[in-house]
């Protein structure tokens, strides 16, 4: 082989290293080319296609390493660079097990599209697959997006799996326009009658509470399935149309539990116990939702022997069961009860207590006062890696703490809470306050307003309450003006209850009445009654027998009118008077409830309580105790 040169214009020199190396090229280009397949099998194959990609299948060592690596960027780039190395990321094998990978995280799928948008031939699936992903992450807005410039603008023909996903993009979102518009995508492309599609239309017209057009795409086609049937009677229910379900119910030839529970969940929704009832006994296999769905229905009308029949006749109980039971007697302010109820599923054992347990076993015992109760389920709290304590537990573990006189832990609380709600700013305020510590409620409340959270008109109740029950006239005056003169808050009854009581107290009886005739709101018997007890503890007894018989009118079964209008007389030496209410009270059927003291030492409970067996006894002893007291706080006045 003979090898001529071109002269050059430009004279250069050649090295002998450099000449070495060029003589050992042109004798490897001499060399025949080597065969890669016998000379039998070479006049059978064909001149290879130069656009024909490379085989591949799922055993390929680099899908393995792929499907294997986590979709971090920084392991998937090495993967990804094999790809382009060997020339497999055209590949539509390859390619499409990379952009799975990378949206299986949601801090990766921008990366799948880069690779998406830097393929030549594209297809559904892989289209599907990032659609898929973003709805997976709660982002349906982008999930639409994708659709309609990567999807719709390359001319990427749909498949069976791609309206499904995007309808149901569009139910979890909300989007009743964006649907509508995805079902004429879906008439167009001519999958209408396609009964995944169709099932999940009939969801997504629900959930946006349209249920005329859900109706019109079932009546579409006879073409369902189980999952028609269902979607159908859960969208009724849900929109309040129990009637219209029954009658897909009724219709069914084939029903599972999910039938029955979502009928039973209908009729529990509008309170209807007793057809729910029928079917739960009619249904041929309950479930652990079909009993919780049933003791929900009792707890909701406030039958709670209704629904502890049920749950003791349960043969297993999840966390649900529990913690529906407990919260039904902290709603029916059983506390006793759902303490005692917590007590026995600590001794079961097989379910651990959650955070909405919890909930109610502290406010059990906030309101009983069990604080050593509440410093075990603190001390559980804290050392159960399974508890993940949100602003709600903390915050009624606060308030407990608030509630049995242990403010100092209370604060404890407040101060290690990642994040602070109004509610929990309320309940440190209300600690402080009911507890006579006003100075510090009004500090907690200047910390609340330098954080940057608005209070509301809870928050002002508390501090109006605080400021009575530390004598803080002037600093309730000043407060009550800051609610609406720099809030805008308009005072409600809780808030003129909360002035009339600390004017009251400061024996302002005057000043209290001339606050309730200044109320723009109708008043209500909470004012008249603080403004009464203020009437009868300074003595005007001419305007508490006026507010006292004003109160009797205005709701004959409440006790404490009666009460304090008999004091009054009593005050007076007025007998045959005292004598006449209590004459009224047994007309009425209205009785005093026995006083009683509640003492909690560790486990040891202890209850006082005394009924004389005289009516006439019982009152001489109140009248007399009182005038004892009218006595006392004139000779006070007297010396002073």
């Amino acid at each position: 082989m003979t090898v001529r040169f071109k002269p050059s214009k430009t004279p250069f020199n050649l090295s002998s290293k450099t000449l070495d190396k060029f003589i050992k090229t042109q004798k490897n280009l001499a060399k025949p080319i080597p065969k890669l397949w016998p000379d039998t099998q070479e006049r059978n194959l064909k001149e290879p296609d130069q656009n024909e990609l490379p085989t591949l299948n799922l055993s390929h060592h680099i899908l393995r390493v792929l499907d294997s690596c986590n979709p971090h960027l920084h392991s998937f780039n090495q993967v990804h660079s094999q790809l382009i190395v060997l020339g497999l990321i055209q590949h539509p094998l390859a390619a499409g097990r990379a952009v799975k990978k990378l949206c299986s995280s949601e801090f990766t799928i921008s990366r799948a599209i880069e690779i998406f948008e830097n393929l030549e031939n594209p297809d559904a699936f892989l289209c599907n697959t990032i659609i898929r992903g973003y709805v997976r992450f709660n982002d349906p807005i982008k999930a639409l997006a994708f659709y309609c410039n990567g999807m719709v603008k390359n001319c990427i023909f749909q498949n069976d799996y791609t309206f499904p996903v995007l309808v149901k993009a569009c139910a979890d979102a909300g989007l009743f326009r964006e649907g509508v518009m995805i079902h004429c995508h879906v008439v167009k492309c001519g999958f209408e009658l396609n009964l995944y599609v169709r099932n999940a239309l009939i969801h997504m017209y629900f959930v946006c509470c349209s249920i005329w057009d859900a109706r019109k795409v079932f009546d579409m086609s006879s073409d369902w399935d189980l999952v028609t049937w269902n979607t159908m009677i859960d969208g009724y229910v849900k929109n309040g149309e129990v009637g219209f379900a029954r009658q897909i119910f009724d219709a069914m030839r084939e029903r599972d539990v999910f039938s029955w529970n979502a009928i039973i969940s209908g009729y529990v929704r509008v309170g209807d116990m007793e057809a729910a009832r029928e079917l739960f006994e009619e249904m041929p296999l309950q479930d652990v939702v079909s009993w919780n769905c049933m003791i929900d229905g009792y707890a909701r009308i406030g039958d709670k022997e209704g629904a502890r029949m049920l749950f003791d006749q349960m043969d297993y109980r999840n966390v649900v069961s529990w913690n529906t039971m407990l919260a039904l007697y902290v709603r029916l302010k059983d506390y006793n009860e759902c303490l005692r109820l917590f007590d026995s599923m600590m001794e079961v054992g097989d379910i651990e207590p959650n955070e909405s347990i919890l909930v109610s076993v502290l406010i059990s015992c906030g309101h009983l006062g069990r604080l050593e109760r509440g410093k075990w389920v603190h001390y559980y709290i804290k050392h159960n890696g399974r508890i993940k304590p949100d602003v709600l537990l903390l915050t009624t573990l606060l308030t407990m703490f608030a509630k049995c006189g242990a403010v100092d832990l209370a604060k404890l609380v407040f101060d290690e809470m990642p994040e602070k709600s109004v509610v929990s700013w309320n309940s440190m305020i209300m600690g402080y306050g009911m507890h006579g510590h006003g100075e510090k409620a009004l500090e907690m409340f200047m910390e609340m307003e330098r954080s940057g959270l608005m209070p509301n008109d809870v928050t002002f109740t508390c501090i109006l309450s605080a400021c009575s029950h530390a004598g803080m006239v002037l600093e309730g005056w000043w407060y009550f003006d800051l609610m609406n003169r720099v809030y805008n808050i308009e005072p409600k009854v809780d808030h003129y209850g909360c002035m009339v009581d600390l004017l009251g107290r400061a024996g302002l009886t005057q000043d209290c009445e001339e606050l309730v005739q200044k109320i723009p709101v109708e008043v209500g018997a909470a004012l008249w009654g603080a403004l009464l007890s203020a009437c009868r503890i300074h003595s005007r007894l001419e305007l508490g027998e006026i507010i006292a018989k004003r109160l009797i009118e205005i709701e004959p079964g409440d006790i404490g009118p009666y009460v304090l209008l008999s004091n009054i007389y009593a005050t007076e030496g007025r007998w045959d008077d005292v004598e006449n209410v209590r004459k009224l009270m047994k007309e009425k059927g209205t009785e005093k409830v026995v006083g009683s003291s509640l003492v909690h030492l560790m486990d040891l409970r202890s209850d006082f309580s005394h009924r004389y067996r005289s009516t006439h006894k019982k009152s001489m002893v109140y009248s007399m105790l009182s005038e004892i007291g009218a006595q006392l706080k004139l000779s006070c006045r007297n010396s002073t």
